[in-house]
């Protein structure tokens, strides 16, 4: 057998005392945390969640989403996080589509509208028979008839040996972000999530003597925090320190106060930290980790994050349906600046051409294509979706178009739904992109294909500048005449204040306007 919550349970029997969780003058030992967790399975089994059931967690960044999250899977239930900024119609498509049973919902000052639009999308689903609210200490549901899980829990004892689920069974559904239809739920394995948490301790040396401090920054309903941090540091018996809504200077204030060891982000996270600190200045901090992914990393950003954090950020990749860490930049060799580094251990990469066959040569352009302990049984629901993306040979083919160098590194170059055709050329918005933020004035851009008559497509780039920095629209197409070739710079600039952002820090360029 094989269960997730086996990554809590051993911490727990080895650290009892040690801190697992912190927010907000609350401190949880991971003893603490077993029994939370337990409780949380207790209550679940009496209401009739039995192995195998789905139950939809909604929360944000705090100590209730981890509680919930392996308390659910000690029953034998599979998780089923959810984007917190889903609107009501949006909770009851995923409530109905993962076929929830049950559903645990936040409801507290911290984020309010996370109760009014679950309970709202709740009650728009007759399948799903079961609601709690993760209510914060002290704090009673906002709706009546709704239990608080605390409450409801204190009748339990909290010890509750985790299920005897097998590795094969589903753990956890990661809903992908829906950009290219109707979001899917990826099935996810107990071995797929157990794996994924040991690569990441092993490969950022994330040790119970380390004693490592991580802040979470990173929405836990998504696999980048929900591995790489929440998992491989509950694997390692570090102390989670939690920010429920990323703020770039209350983030640096909270590294020096709580002695963050390890900080993993999204490159616009790092644009706001680095933004706060003088040129020629360092930051007070004990950083020793810098983890990188969710989105290209502009190599403008991995210098600032040198210069001014004295570490090396690393970079690397992964999606929903890969648990999520594919490939990175391990940190026993000197990291390759816009490179997503090396297969993790365990995984296969491969790059496939338009027909189909594999690409042996270096720095030819190809769709990434993953194998390995990480990628995922499939779609919920859609074995023809799972077809499309995944080989009977074990292969997933990413959408992502990459190369790769003589030594073996990874470079994406962009997603191939991106990718721009200029009058016959191929153009990759990444590379456009990091040419444009070497510009002294811009701070950030994102580049698209606008519809032209003649060429197909033309190169639009949407720019943010730095404050006090102007810039015309002409001016820069001339200066991005100078840095790139004829078909690659952009001829239509547009200023924006800001870009549009997804809850986990990604720039959503088909949301600009």
């Amino acid at each position: 057998m094989l269960n997730l919550a086996s990554l809590l349970e051993s911490s727990a029997r080895a650290y009892p005392h040690r801190d697992a969780l912190v927010h907000d003058g609350r401190r949880y030992t991971y003893r603490d945390l077993e029994r939370y967790a337990s409780r949380i399975a207790h209550l679940l089994a009496d209401a009739g969640v039995q192995r195998g059931d789905r139950v939809a967690l909604s929360c944000a960044n705090l100590p209730e989403f981890v509680a919930a999250y392996y308390g659910i899977v000690k029953n034998g239930a599979v998780v089923v996080p959810l984007n917190i900024m889903l609107k009501a119609r949006e909770v009851a498509y995923h409530l109905e589509d993962s076929g929830a049973v049950a559903y645990l919902c936040y409801d507290g000052p911290t984020m309010p509208s996370i109760a009014a639009e679950g309970y709202a999308g709740f009650d728009r689903v007759d399948s799903c028979r079961t609601v709690f609210a993760l209510t914060e200490t002290g704090d009673a549901p906002s709706r009546a008839g709704v239990d608080s899980i605390q409450d409801a829990c204190a009748r339990f004892p909290g010890e509750y040996p985790a299920a005897p689920t097998e590795a094969t069974d589903t753990a956890v559904i990661l809903y992908t972000s829906g950009t290219t239809g109707s979001p899917k739920g990826a099935e996810l394995t107990h071995a797929n999530m157990t794996m994924n948490a040991i690569t990441g301790t092993r490969m950022f040396a994330m040790t119970p003597e380390g004693e490592d401090r991580h802040l979470i920054a990173l929405p836990l309903f998504h696999s980048f925090g929900q591995s790489v941090q929440m998992n491989a540091g509950i694997a390692s018996a570090a102390t989670l320190v939690f920010m429920p809504r990323f703020d770039a200077r209350a983030a640096l204030d909270t590294m020096r106060e709580e002695r963050i060891t390890v900080f993993a982000g999204v490159p616009t996270m790092y644009w706001a930290l680095t933004g706060l600190i003088a040129d020629g200045e360092q930051a007070p901090v004990e950083l020793r980790l810098a983890i990188s992914g969710g989105a290209s990393l502009p190599v403008e950003i991995i210098r600032s994050v040198q210069d001014k954090f004295g570490v090396e950020i690393r970079e690397g990749y992964g999606l929903s349906e890969t648990s999520p860490l594919a490939a990175f930049n391990d940190p026993s060799a000197p990291p390759r600046p816009g490179s997503i580094g090396r297969p993790v251990w365990g995984v296969d990469l491969k790059l496939i051409a338009a027909d189909g066959t594999d690409i042996a040569d270096a720095d030819q352009v190809g769709e990434l294509a993953i194998r390995g302990h990480n990628v995922m049984k499939g779609y919920l629901g859609r074995p023809e979706a799972t077809a499309e993306v995944l080989g009977a040979d074990g292969w997933f083919r990413s959408g992502d178009l990459a190369r790769r160098d003589a030594d073996g590194y990874y470079y994406i170059v962009d997603r191939a739904k991106d990718l721009i055709i200029r009058g016959g050329y191929n153009v990759y918005p990444r590379e456009i992109e990091e040419v444009l933020m070497t510009h002294p004035a811009i701070s950030l851009v994102a580049v698209t294909g606008a519809p032209h008559d003649t060429h197909g497509e033309e190169v639009k780039a949407w720019v943010v500048l730095h404050p006090g920095h102007q810039l015309s629209a002409d001016d820069l197409v001339s200066w991005a005449r100078e840095q790139m070739a004829a078909y690659k710079y952009p001829r239509i600039v547009e200023f924006l204040p800001e870009l549009p952002m997804t809850a986990t820090g990604k720039i959503l360029k088909r949301a600009l306007p």
